[in-house]
């Protein structure tokens, strides 16, 4: 089974930087869409950014458009998400998940990376 473990999380003030990892094991890493996720505070999931097997292809959310930006480490089955400008609004925990844009999966026992933006 595929294991996904966040970690990079961290209480950042308003315009900070933070640079998210996820560590990846149980999956051909290299052959898989990668795809970043967040739940802020009494919400839903919402999807932040997918980056196709290969790293080549990105996508990402109209708020997070500009200020993040995904990527990938296939020798190292690690993902990334680089986060700067951060916003209060970005105050969320997040978790990485196999899959691209909405049809992504997220593991039922994923703990996620809690990110705090706050002054």
């Amino acid at each position: 089974e595929v294991q996904l473990v966040e970690s990079g999380g961290g209480l950042v003030q308003p315009g900070g930087s933070l640079t998210l990892a996820c560590a990846v094991s149980g999956a051909t890493f290299s052959s898989v869409s990668m795809t970043w996720v967040r739940r802020a505070p009494g919400k839903g999931l919402e999807w932040v950014s997918s980056i196709d097997a290969g790293g080549g292809i990105t996508d990402y959310t109209n708020s997070v458009k500009g200020r993040f930006t995904i990527s990938r480490d296939n020798a190292k089955n690690t993902l990334y998400l680089q986060m700067n400008a951060l916003k209060t609004e970005d105050t969320a925990v997040y978790y990485c998940a196999t899959g691209y844009f909405h049809n992504y999966v997220v593991p039922p026992w994923a703990q996620g990376t809690q990110v705090s933006v706050s002054s």
